[in-house]
């Protein structure tokens, strides 16, 4: 891969979410999951500069979000404290993805933070141990951390990765903001799908076992799915929501499908990465 400095923009792939079973619940709340994780070319980008005064700034906050909630800048503080470096970061981030899309934006964001900041202050932390750090920050960190298109389990930390094949995906925002808690703690929400072993899974298997719940209390996703559906009959909900997407083997038939897309509705094409960009960053 090219060299990699304080210079160069750092990208921050979206996910999409192959299938998505709820297998359980753990005592503590916590929903037991089996999901394929894929990477996309839809990325946010992020820039950083050195500080000599140990700070984290980010140059570019989202409206609403304080600073300190943000997770580009507990991503940075929490390698701080893990490292004990002394370094400070200025974090510019062009926000591309949406939020509450169901594409892993936020948590592509943080991960992006730690591989690169990792990398710029010569922290050396392991990639395993960042990914176990990324899970203190949210379940969907490990996996922009762990780089490889897989299959995970547990709480979305247990890995099995796999190769998947050629893609392009015609991805539909329907324009809501969906949060995943009320999607996860709705009392409707099939929990007790039967678990799969990784090795038999195979692309084009598996539902979403949020999508019911999301298209009944956000009527924009019923129908995005619904017309994506007419295009592709399987397609479906990537994560907890917004975002719905269908597999096309062919970029020129997403082309076409893209192409009759309804007034008022926004969609565009990805195409699947084999990896992470930042797979190979040490």
């Amino acid at each position: 891969m090219k060299h990699l400095d304080w210079n160069s923009e750092w990208p921050a792939p979206a996910k999409l979410n192959l299938f998505l079973h709820v297998v359980g619940r753990r005592a503590d709340g916590y929903h037991l999951l089996q999901t394929v994780f894929r990477f996309i070319d839809r990325c946010d980008t992020l820039r950083f500069s050195p500080r000599a005064d140990g700070q984290i700034e980010l140059a570019t906050p989202i409206p609403g979000v304080p600073a300190d909630s943000d997770l580009t800048v507990r991503a940075a503080r929490l390698l701080q404290q893990h490292t004990g470096c002394r370094r400070g970061a200025t974090i510019y981030l062009d926000k591309r993805l949406p939020m509450g899309g169901g594409l892993g934006g936020g948590s592509s964001d943080a991960a992006t933070v730690l591989l690169a900041l990792n990398h710029l202050w010569q922290t050396g932390v392991p990639r395993a141990e960042l990914e176990r750090l990324g899970l203190t920050l949210g379940a969907d960190v490990p996996v922009f951390v762990h780089g490889r298109n897989t299959f995970a389990e547990g709480v979305g930390e247990a890995f099995t990765d796999v190769e998947l094949p050629v893609a392009t995906y015609l991805v539909l925002n329907p324009g809501v903001s969906v949060p995943t808690a009320a999607i996860f703690g709705a009392p409707e929400l099939c929990r007790d799908t039967p678990a799969m072993r990784p090795a038999d899974w195979r692309p084009g298997q598996g539902r979403n076992d949020l999508q019911v719940v999301a298209c009944a209390r956000f009527p924009a996703v019923a129908a995005s799915l619904a017309w994506l559906q007419q295009q592709s009959p399987s397609a479906m909900m990537t994560g907890s929501g917004a975002c719905v997407f269908a597999s096309f083997s062919d970029r020129d038939a997403a082309a076409a499908a893209l192409a009759v897309l309804p007034p008022g509705m926004d969609g565009w094409l990805a195409d699947g990465l084999a990896q992470h960009p930042l797979a190979e960053i040490v």
